[in-house]
């Protein structure tokens, strides 16, 4: 094939790696760990944009050595490292379609997923190839098979690598399908969400410029996917010693060498894998001094972990994106924001209001989007004519609208309908605005984009800031009104016993508010008098506040279930389940344990 020319007219996401290539040919583009130096540093195999770019050719003809054609749904199950990212580039650069779905989702639904997907191609390690001759019913779609070592610094093959082929890239269009990424079902069934090209390019610009990323920087993702972004950005990706499929067992010292080795300056990950680091570098006096930034999503980050990061980034600042897969970034907050910082205002930061059961703050939104609130509604919304825009300071559900926000769930037409808001190109596109209400909360959008309903309740504050209560699947619906997981956990939260503490409905109707919590101890389950005073102590943190004094039923769990992405999303409505069959203990002056079956 000739050699590709880039046409200004093409969205591909690919384009940006063989630009990267020309202006930072030899900075290097990714290093993946494969063992230790006599001096114990860590041993890297490293390529650098050039030789990334060349490696991605070399996947193209690989790819198409078997078959694989413009079009085609990819099913990718590989390791993280070098075959993630050359593989997922060779197909953009095909007009391939990669389908990624998380295998911690529970075989049950990640078959599910690959059924409703459909993949004509899968491109996996032996253990997945294996996997789809065992569930052929799953796999039936699957017409092509191409098999990837499972080393994380896998290469095409010796062949490929020494063709002096370019190949041209498909011009794509903003619109044309990209990618097909699942959600984790957290809160309801895994959906394939459908990226357009349009969109990615969107990601990394918002990305870049909200956070002032630089080409030439040094990023660790303690995701797989985020790694993606790094070859359009100019950064050089330093694959992290973790196992994505079971990210909590990280050894934070291995994370830390590698920011400490490399010059890290950018990190994305979980709250629950930083609070890890955090705690290890504050046992070592270790702190951070190359990272400029460190991005936590997955869950709403705790105020105290903001706390200890602006100690341990003596020239970084730790910062907390708000979105979902559907639409990312959509709002933004940084660490002194939180625990407070300079003069004015907010030099008291948000996290006292957030301790009082005011809910999280997650900033404000990022350029291009707009985000509203309107009334809950658990039914589908036509039309922006069929809602309204709340207040600020009223509870209701998020909305979202922006380049960064996808359209359609794979296959799954009922699912898009009630989760998107159209916006008709023949429609006025400022519906919806309440008397009274200021312009900059009409609702409003470009002609002929969806608003997303992110599934999560909050409110705007009369400074434009996004305020999270929690997922509106897991608010309780008491006798005396709706209580939110975000206005109640943070409460019990403070106990400096507690490791984690989730809000259910209890017994068989779900009506009852009670608390679940994982104490930090296990010792505290075994010991009867320590399982009392917790619960005691519990109950006093709670009175203060109306809503929570409310509460008068806890439960003691020796480990939250949470999801393995992020390992930071309690599965609360599988508590809710839980509690129906245990024994939980009436928060009174007398600690007596009940059975919640009973209330």
């Amino acid at each position: 094939m000739p050699a590709v020319s880039f046409l200004s007219a093409s969205a591909n996401i690919a384009r940006h790696l063989p630009l990267m290539a020309t202006r930072q040919p030899d900075h290097p583009a990714i290093k993946v760990p494969r063992g230790r130096t006599g001096d114990g540093r860590i041993d890297y195999l490293a390529l650098s944009f050039r030789e990334l770019d060349t490696e991605v050719d070399a996947w193209v003809a690989r790819l198409q050595g078997h078959g694989v054609q413009t079009g085609d749904r990819v099913l990718v199950m590989v390791r993280q490292g070098l075959p993630l990212i050359a593989a997922a580039f060779a197909l953009f650069k095909l007009g391939a379609v990669p389908v990624i779905i998380d295998p911690g989702m529970g075989r049950k639904n990640f078959l599910a997923c690959v059924t409703r997907s459909r993949p004509r191609v899968l491109l996996g390690i032996p253990l997945a190839q294996l996997l789809s001759h065992v569930f052929r019913a799953a796999f039936k779609s699957v017409e092509i098979r191409v098999w990837v070592s499972g080393s994380p610094t896998a290469r095409a093959g010796r062949g490929a690598q020494n063709s002096k082929l370019k190949f041209e890239m498909v011009s794509s269009r903003a619109a044309d399908l990209a990618a097909v990424l699942f959600t984790s079902g957290s809160t309801g069934e895994p959906k394939g969400v459908c990226y357009e090209h349009g969109m990615f390019d969107a990601q990394v610009r918002l990305v870049r410029d909200t956070y002032g990323i630089q080409p030439g920087e040094v990023d660790l993702p303690m995701l797989p996917i985020f790694a993606l972004f790094n070859p359009a950005l100019g950064m050089t990706t330093i694959v992290p010693e973790i196992d994505p499929a079971r990210p909590a067992t990280v050894d934070p010292a291995k994370i830390v060498q590698a920011i400490q080795q490399e010059g890290v300056t950018n990190s994305f990950g979980s709250p629950t894998l930083w609070r890890k680091i955090s705690r290890h570098c504050r046992e070592k006096n270790e702190p951070l001094p190359t990272l400029r930034r460190v991005l936590m999503a997955g869950a709403p980050v705790p105020p105290a972990l903001f706390a200890d990061l602006q100690v341990l980034l003596p020239n970084g600042t730790a910062h907390s994106p708000y979105g979902a897969t559907e639409a990312l970034p959509l709002a933004t907050i940084s660490g002194p924001e939180v625990v407070g910082a300079g003069q004015g205002s907010d030099s008291l930061g948000t996290s006292a209001a957030t301790a009082a059961g005011a809910g999280t703050c997650v900033g404000r939104p990022v350029a291009e989007i707009q985000i509203r609130i309107i009334p809950i509604t658990d039914g589908p919304i036509v039309s922006l004519t069929d809602t309204r825009v709340l207040p600020p300071g009223e509870i209701g559900e998020i909305i979202a609208s922006g380049p960064v926000v996808t359209q359609t769930y794979d296959q799954l037409p009922a699912a898009t309908t009630l989760a998107k808001i159209q916006t008709p190109n023949n429609q006025s596109q400022t519906n919806g605005k309440t008397a009274g209400t200021p312009d900059s909360f009409a609702v409003s959008a470009p002609a002929g984009a969806a608003w997303h309903r992110l599934g999560d309740l909050g409110y705007l504050d009369t400074a434009g800031r996004l305020w999270f209560c929690g997922r509106k699947a897991e608010r309780v619906l008491t006798a005396d009104g709706p209580l939110y997981t975000e206005q109640v956990e943070p409460i019990f939260g403070a106990h400096p016993d507690v490791a984690r503490v989730a809000l259910i409905g209890a017994g068989h109707d779900r009506r009852r508010p009670a608390i679940v919590v994982e104490p930090r101890s296990r010792d505290v389950i075994a010991t009867p008098s320590l399982r009392r005073k917790l619960v005691r102590e519990l109950r006093a943190l709670g009175a203060p506040h109306p809503h929570t004094d409310r509460i008068r039923l806890a439960y003691l769990h020796p480990h939250l279930p949470v999801d393995v992405r992020h390992n930071a999303k309690i599965h609360r409505l599988t508590l809710a389940r839980w509690a129906v069959d245990q024994q939980g203990y009436e928060m009174d002056k007398r600690e007596v344990p009940v059975s919640a079956l009973k209330r």
